[in-house]
This record gives C-alpha cells, structure tokens and sequence, in this order.
C-alpha cells in the first residue's frame, strides 16, 4: 500500500524553510553590512539563486518567492542585531537614513534577496513541471501557477482559458526580466577596479593586513625609490582615492603616495565589524600596520604622514606613540577638539539660519542644544547645512561644488566600491565620532618630535580654525609651519592641488635625507 504523500510535503516544506534561514545565518555573519568585494559580491549572487531554486524546487510552491527573502531577511537582521551604524540600524525617516537604507539594506537586498527570489520562482516551476500529480501541494491542483517561469498553465487539470493563460505568461515575463536584471547586476559587480600604469613607476591596488583585517590601499609613484607618503582620509570609514586620483596626481612626481581606505571604508568595507573595537586605538594600529608594511616594501626607515580631517586625530596620535616611523606630519584641515570645534559651529550655524530666514533649523538645532551629541542622525542637521552656512565662492577650484559627487569617476573604484563610499562614511563616522569627543590635542599633545606643517583653507570653518591656531602656538616641534591656502576650505588639499603640491614639494626638501 503506497504511503500518503502529506508528511513527506510537509518534510520538505520545513527543509525549503530551513535552506534561506541557514544562508541568512552564515551571510550575516560573512558579510554583515553587505559584499564589499567582487568575489564577495558574486559569490552572494550565485549562492543565493542556489538556495532560492532549491526551496522553490522543494516547496513546489509561488509562495517560496516571498518566503525565502523573508525568513533570509530574518535571520541576517538576528544575527547582526550587535553592530551598530546607520546601515544596520533602523531605517530613520531623513535625508542621511535614506541614503544608509538604500546603500545598506538596498544594496544589500538587491544582491541576496532578488536572487532568492528569482531562484525561488525557478525553483517552484520547475518543480511543478516535474512532479506528479500526487506529488504537488493539495492547494495548487487545481490553481494556475501565475509567476512559475516554467509552469505552463498553473499545473492544473482543468482546461486553459485566456484569463489563466495570461496570468501565467505575465508571471513568466515578470520573472524573465528580473532575472535579466540580476544578470546584469551580476556582471557589473563582477567587473574590477583598476589603476593606469605608470611606466618605470609603481601603481597598483592592494590591500594590507592589520590584525585580522584587510585594508585597502592604493600606491602611485613615477619613481619606486622615491619617499613614501601616507595619506590617511577625515572621517572614520571614508574613502579619498578618487579624490587624491583626480586632483593630487602631481605628487606622484615627488612621492610614492599611499592611499588607505580606513577601516570600513570602500576597499576596506570587510574590516569594519565588529563596531565594538572601532577605536582611535585601533586607528592608529591600522596606521602603524601600514606604514610598517610600506618602509618593508620600499626599504625605507620613515615616511611622511599626511592626514585629513579626522585622519588627523589618527595621524597626530601615531606621531606621538611612534615618532622613529615618520619623516614629517602635515596635517590638513586638523582636527584638535571635536566638541569645542562642533559647538562653535552650532552657534555659526543657528546664526546663519536665524539671518538667512531659516526659522525651521534654528528652531530644530535649539531644540536638539548644543553637541556632542550620540549619533549620526541627530549631527545631521549640523553636517547637512556645513556648506551652506560656511559657503564660499568655489570659482577656480580643482574640486569646485560637486567633488564629493565627481571624485566616484574614477576607474580605482569597482560600481560597488563607489556605492560603499557614502555608506562607510556613515557607518565609521556613527560609531567612531562619538568616541573621540574627550580627546583634545592641547591637552594631550603638546610636542611632537618630527617636523610638523599645518595646512588650512582660509574659509575652513571659523570655529576649527582658532583651534588650530591655539594647538599650533602651543605645539612644540623640531620645525613646524601653518600654511593657510587662499580660495580653499575645509578640503583645500583637493580645492587648491597646485600651491598644496608645491608645499609638498618643499617639507620633502626640508625635511628628506640627505641625497633624496
């Protein structure tokens, strides 16, 4: 007497449950915040169609199709449930949380749970096409399959009628294009970054282990014997290698210039997790790693330091516990205190809207009272208006109003690399940030023991200017110099190229061995 059917289908209906759960779990283990390389990304991609064919093949059902991006979705949001970032977090309704939902949770979405889902679809034709008729779930015998890509008419016995028969070609369709869709994104992932050659010189993309995490790093020179330079981006998890490709190609001619992507950042978007050790600590340790790896690759006792923005609270911090490692430090836009430097620009900023009519972001800013404050999202308004309120006339500039937008063009950058730039930004800046807000170079560093050149823009926010001032009086140093580069602001390496290059040039002479 032959068996009944019914515990075997609901067997495989938990196993086409499980498979998504389990992948869920490892992905959100392996890639927490979403692939951050091509192998990463591909592998995700076809992984991820693999499991969804299978609980579709087992299942047997259309329904599959929204049951496995969920339950994956599910188990990926418990497993990550400990980090913390904008990406990861909750979806806030604001101009900075719908750029962390779409480069996080959508990003992350189109390359696992679409294709789940079109597996999924495949998967449940499949099935359906090759099953008996005792073999197919009860509730479908007698129903027409309408997304089925390979059900020819819902798998029923009754006759076809129009109706049905464009249900399931419109289904058909459907799931044709998103497929297509996903090939497409499949190969524009897959497609590598590279840099132009530099004949006689050294350009490449390579990457630098720190403990347990690979960094991203470019290196450009015309000459390899050159002096290194080590370039460390402003906010925690940012990304400067299309910036420094598009604007900074002139110091190729007097350095060997390395690029880090910090922690998190596009080409070191693995190594963010977990948040709990992002630290200043671990900064500088990242920092050391590389220039330990640079003066072994290059055959060189020290290079120079050059560090942007918050870089340069990492950058002055390595100088202090490591002065034998470095040549000299330049410090652009140099961070001293980010709680005096945040609250001068509350106060300019809340004036700015008062003067220019902006009633609803004085009142919003009043409401909040002066910073520090716990997160990204609640910085936002203070960040989002910078340049508003601290405009100035960009006309003749390297990088002029849109650089942020346009230094993406450049082909250092895989497709996801270029949409990982915002999304590290926001992850590194919410958990790190806060953590700096007792750190005060005044306080905590009064002598540096190589040479020390400090650039600004004249417009650079008011507030960060003083206190570069006040630090720099203060700073004692074998040689150290404020330079202040007219027509720039707080990006002035990028805004002003030619005079930061010629200063460049010059702290190499100054201050090179002897012969170099």
């Amino acid at each position: 007497m032959a068996q009944p059917s019914f515990p075997r289908t609901r067997l495989l209906l938990a196993l086409a449950a499980l498979a998504p759960v389990a992948w869920g779990l490892v992905v959100g283990w392996w890639t927490p915040r979403g692939p951050g390389g091509n192998v990463d990304a591909v592998s995700s991609v076809l992984v991820s169609l693999a499991v969804g064919l299978l609980a579709g093949w087992l299942s047997c059902s259309r329904w599959s199709m929204l049951a496995a991006p969920v339950l994956f979705a599910v188990a990926v949001e418990v497993v990550r449930m400990p980090l913390r970032g904008p990406s990861v977090d909750a979806p806030h309704l604001s101009g900075f949380g719908l750029g962390a939902l779409v480069l996080g949770r959508g990003l992350h979405g189109l390359l696992t749970l679409l294709p789940l889902l079109v597996g999924a679809a495949y998967g449940a034709g499949i099935a359906r096409r090759t099953a008996t008729r005792a073999d197919r779930p009860a509730s479908d015998d007698d129903r027409p399959l309408a997304t089925g890509p390979d059900d020819v008419a819902g798998g029923g016995t009754r006759p076809s009628v129009p109706r049905h028969r464009l249900r399931v070609w419109l289904g058909r369709g459907a799931v044709g294009l998103l497929a297509a869709f996903l090939l497409l994104v499949t190969v524009a992932v897959a497609l590598p970054a590279r840099t132009a050659p530099i004949a006689g010189g050294v350009a490449e993309l390579t990457t630098v282990r720190s403990g347990d995490r690979e960094l991203g790093l470019m290196l450009r020179g015309a000459d390899a014997g050159a002096p290194v330079l080590l370039f460390l981006p402003g906010a925690p998890g940012s990304s400067e290698i299309g910036a420094v490709r598009r604007h900074l190609a002139g110091l190729e001619r007097h350095f060997v210039v390395a690029t880090l992507d910090r922690r998190g950042a596009a080409k070191s978007w693995a190594a963010f997790a977990p948040s709990s050790t992002f630290t200043l600590d671990s900064e500088v340790a990242d920092a050391v790693a590389v220039v330990d790896h640079l003066r072994q690759r290059f055959r060189q006792d020290k290079v120079y330091l050059m560090a942007h923005s918050g870089g340069s609270l990492v950058g002055v911090t390595a100088v202090q516990r490591h002065p034998e490692l470095f040549r000299a430090y330049v410090g652009v836009g140099q961070a001293v205190d980010l709680r005096a430097a945040d609250r001068s620009q509350y106060a300019d900023t809340i004036a700015w809207a008062r003067r220019t009519g902006r009633s609803d972001l004085a009142r919003q800013l009043t409401d909040l009272g002066p910073p520090p404050y716990a997160d990204m999202y609640t910085y936002e308004p203070l960040l989002a208006n910078e340049t508003g309120a601290f405009d100035h006339d960009r006309t003749g500039t390297s990088e002029g109003r849109d650089g942020a937008v346009t230094n993406l063009d450049v082909p250092e950058y895989t497709l996801l690399e270029k949409a990982h730039v915002l999304g590290g930004t926001l992850d590194g800046w919410d958990v790190l940030y806060p953590r700096l807000q007792d750190l005060d170079l005044r306080r905590e560093v009064r002598q540096l023991q190589v040479p020390v050149y400090l650039v600004d823009g004249v417009h650079e926010v008011p507030g960060r200017l003083v206190l570069a001032r006040q630090w720099y009086a203060q700073l004692q140093a074998p040689r150290k110099e404020h330079v202040v580069l007219d027509g720039a602001g707080h990006r002035s390496l990028f805004q002003r190229p030619g005079p930061f290059v010629d200063l460049l040039t010059r702290v190499r002479a100054e201050t090179g061995p002897p012969g170099v």
